[in-house]
């Protein structure tokens, strides 16, 4: 997918914080739970939001700063009941990854101009080179149908995912491209459910309904609001 490939002193930095990214997350989901991983990383907007209003001067409205309330409020809720008898190892090491992940979503929007895929497909190549060696020092080597699995998890759940994120951030903010991310950790109880007939735990549910509250006012109210400036500006 790769046409235009180009150079920049951020990609460093882009790459670099990806490749944080996912080792925190990993070792997160390694060392705890699951969903402590996920609904930790999701942490994200707030950082992006502070980041991109207070130092890169990016517009943000009531709405914005609601939906960060309400997905901070979510987050806590879950994490108050899923941290518990976790060590605080797990919980630190999904903080970081939230921190890690508002950082490859402001490196993202600085390289706006660059191709998408270009982008993805040197933040990937510099993860797998940096941790191969992690991932290759031990008993456990991919066999058979695994190969094929990894291809297309490597592809289809991380590489094109990511094309369509970055793609996305060239005409929205930061901070809402990160409050649409967190539809993912809102439906993976969903999903989990669907697949193996796990039921989500109350608190999974009570903290993913704040934060699609705070999704509808941001995002709801916005659709509302724009008949209302056009018809001011004719």
């Amino acid at each position: 997918m790769v046409r235009r490939p180009a150079w920049s002193w951020k990609l460093i930095l882009a790459a670099a914080t990806f490749v944080a990214m996912n080792y925190t997350y990993l070792t997160a989901m390694a060392k705890g739970s699951a969903a402590n991983a996920i609904w930790l990383q999701c942490t994200a907007p707030v950082w992006v939001l502070s980041v991109g209003v207070f130092v890169f001067g990016e517009r943000a409205i009531w709405r914005d700063w609601l939906l960060v309330a309400f997905a901070a409020a979510g987050v806590a809720v879950i994490l108050h009941y899923e941290s518990r008898g976790e060590s605080l190892e797990a919980v630190l090491w999904g903080l970081a990854s939230g921190v890690f992940y508002a950082g490859v979503v402001l490196s993202l929007r600085q390289l706006r101009e660059m191709e998408s895929a270009w982008i993805v497909a040197l933040n990937h190549l510099a993860t797998a080179i940096v941790l191969a060696p992690l991932a290759l020092d031990g008993s456990y080597f991919p066999t058979g149908v695994q190969w094929p699995l990894l291809a297309g998890l490597g592809i289809v759940q991380m590489g094109l995912p990511y094309v369509l994120f970055a793609r996305g951030l060239k005409t929205i903010s930061g901070h809402e491209a990160t409050g649409i991310g967190l539809l993912e950790p809102l439906l993976v109880p969903v999903w989990v459910y669907l697949a193996w007939g796990d039921k989500p735990a109350w608190w999974t549910l009570v903290g993913g309904g704040l934060i699609l509250v705070g999704l509808t006012i941001k995002y709801v109210g916005a659709v509302a609001a724009a008949p209302r400036s056009s018809q001011l500006t004719k």
